[in-house]
């Protein structure tokens, strides 16, 4: 069961819900969206369903949407700002990789949007994914054109850093081992 820190609270009352992010994504990641069920996610965050349905009206669907939101601002915070910095391509892509380990725990974490798209919650979150990763891809299209190349070879590389990084994570899990993602975010910077 995901045990989760930072419960704050104050007397009776709790902060608000963004201290439970972090919380629903290590719950998502480890149970997916069928699988973390309110009473799993009330344990872990310490909330009873009626809080749970005060700070996520929309319940489940709105934690997850929370939690998309989250890596959204986490995206703009720490993967696009280093992408976007002057200074050489490789030391851009390894900045991006050194925020990547920080996000997936060094690959021991799974990525929730596979999770997602994978799942029977396609539909409802593939808008907000499709547009994490065009923002994202879009990103490293303009560091490889800073090096001289086209665009179409530069977003053709963008696609190959991003399927390799989804694909070293959906390894990682099915091996029980982080090794295949930090080798792939190792080539980042050679």
């Amino acid at each position: 069961m995901v045990q989760c820190q930072g419960v704050i609270k104050f007397g009776k009352e709790r902060m608000a819900k963004e201290i439970y992010i972090p919380c629903l994504l290590k719950l998502f990641r480890q149970y997916g969206y069928d699988g973390a069920t309110l009473s799993k996610i009330s344990t872990a965050t310490g909330l009873g369903k009626a809080s749970l349905y005060h700070h996520f009206p929309g319940g489940k669907d709105d934690m997850v949407k929370s939690v998309l939101d989250y890596l959204q601002q986490w995206l703009l915070t720490y993967i696009l700002p280093p992408l976007r910095q002057q200074g050489d391509c490789q030391d851009k892509l390894r900045l991006m990789g050194d925020r990547l380990l920080e996000l997936y725990e060094g690959g021991a974490q799974p990525c929730l949007f596979a999770i997602l798209l994978l799942g029977s919650t396609r539909d409802l979150f593939h808008d907000q994914v499709k547009a994490l990763f065009l923002v994202w891809i879009e990103e490293m299209t303009k560091v490889f054109m800073e090096t001289g190349i086209d665009e179409l070879l530069a977003k053709e590389k963008a696609e190959d850093i991003a399927i390799s990084i989804q694909g070293s994570l959906i390894l990682s899990q099915a091996l029980d081992s982080s090794f295949p993602f930090q080798r792939v975010i190792k080539q980042l910077s050679i």
